[in-house]
């Protein structure tokens, strides 16, 4: 793989390390500006927001510049984010701060991703997708856990700044090792046309709903670890370090049952997240059974994430960028709905344990319409990829969907069907 997949990890790892260290540094938000809990993940909500906004916004208004360029551009904003983040005097201008960081996110990672396949051998597409978001996974490894510490011991402002950092490396980095690369996009307008596809909308809608329930549990995870499983505030970044473990163990693997099959990669996740969701509402209250849940839930989400994001460049057609940024404001608006609904419950006095339901119920929900929008596919009246639109449904023989690694017309169903 190239060497350029590396400064993009780092991108990825440095905005993964700021999306879900806040997570872990409520408590100490909430005690600085004297508010609750549920009220101090509005910095959460308004990091996601941010990301919905940008994404597309910042995509095409960058759309006629090298993506070299936007990607180092991009990286400033989150550098510009992180000094106002750190620097917050009220709540009300630390919400601000991580909305304005929050609107790199999105347009990072869609053109990142869109880059990768571009420097990918053939065949292997999912699989350099994996490693640019093994950044962000990493980061849940190292960067969370080691973020949440150094917030705990020294304030929560030092690790905002010290994340600010690695965006100064990540743009050092992408400056010396990515080449300039033609992603054969097409004009404004043909990316904009990806939003005239059924499949572009369901494929988000299932982001939306099935990866929002993530957010549910996990906007709230340092509250559940202490007040319900008995952790101590100390322990739960070295707990957050198996969701990390997770997140990066399942991404990998996702990779490869991508280029394997984008729609088993995506039944099997889903479904794997509505039992481990189950699970851990049973068993929140044993510290054993909560690091457990925290691991598998982590593992199952982020299996799927480069099966997701092919299934959306798919459909797109010829709006790949496009398509691709618009599943990280896909991605985020499932953060802010989950941890709206899942601050919602325990405002109702339902618990923190009570969030793993509310998941449960978004994976069911998120498998509903991945059934929804296989059978539309199948039966031809929203064909998932727009270069064989006009092939008729019966020849259609599978709707397992592959990666597109051979050509960029021939299709996964025609590729599959060569095969049978």
């Amino acid at each position: 793989m190239p060497l350029a997949l590396l400064a993009l990890a780092v991108g990825a790892f440095g905005i993964g390390t700021t999306e879900f260290v806040s997570m872990g540094l409520l408590p100490q938000v909430a005690e600085t500006f004297g508010v609750s809990i549920p009220l101090a993940g509005w910095i959460v909500t308004a990091y996601a927001v941010g990301v919905v906004v940008g994404a597309p916004t910042l995509t095409a208004l960058t759309h006629s510049l090298s993506r070299k360029r936007v990607l180092v551009g991009l990286t400033g904003v989150f550098v510009v984010g992180h000094v106002a983040t750190a620097l917050a005097p009220t709540f009300e201008a630390l919400v601000a701060a991580r909305f304005f960081t929050g609107l790199a996110h999105g347009a990072f990672f869609g053109t990142a991703a869109v880059v990768a396949r571009a420097l990918a051998p053939a065949g292997k597409e999912g699989r350099a997708m994996s490693l640019v978001f093994a950044g962000l996974t990493v980061a849940n490894v190292v960067g969370v856990p080691l973020g949440t510490w150094v917030g705990q011991q020294f304030g929560w402002r030092v690790t905002y700044g010290l994340v600010g950092v690695i965006g100064l490396v990540t743009a050092a980095a992408i400056t010396a090792l990515v080449p300039s690369v033609s992603t054969s996009d097409g004009p404004l307008r043909a990316q904009f046309a990806a939003f005239r596809r059924a499949q572009v909308w369901l494929t988000m809608l299932i982001t939306v709903i099935g990866f929002g329930g993530m957010f549910a549990v996990v906007s709230y995870v340092a509250p559940l670890l202490t007040e319900e499983a008995g952790f101590a505030e100390s322990s739960v970044s070295w707990v957050l370090v198996l969701f990390g473990l997770g997140a990066t163990a399942g991404n990998l693997l996702g990779g490869r049952l991508s280029d394997w099959s984008v729609q088993r990669t995506l039944v099997m996740g889903m479904s794997a997240l509505v039992v481990v969701f189950a699970a851990l509402f049973a068993a929140a209250s044993s510290r054993a059974g909560a690091a457990a849940g925290v691991f598998l839930f982590a593992f199952a989400a982020f299996s799927m994430s480069s099966a997701i994001q092919t299934r959306a460049i798919v459909a797109a057609g010829g709006g790949a960028s496009m398509a691709s940024a618009a599943m990280q404001a896909a991605f985020n608006t499932g953060n802010a709905a989950g941890a709206f609904l899942g601050g919602a419950v325990i405002d109702a006095g339902a618990g923190y344990a009570a969030t793993a339901l509310v998941a449960a119920g978004l994976s069911v929900l998120g498998l509903g319409v991945l059934a929804i929008a296989t059978r539309a596919d199948a039966t031809g009246r929203a064909p998932l990829d727009p270069a064989v639109a006009a092939v008729p449904a019966q020849r259609r023989r599978t709707p397992a969907v592959q990666s597109p690694a051979q050509s960029p017309v021939q299709s996964p169903v025609q590729r599959e069907d060569a095969g049978a």
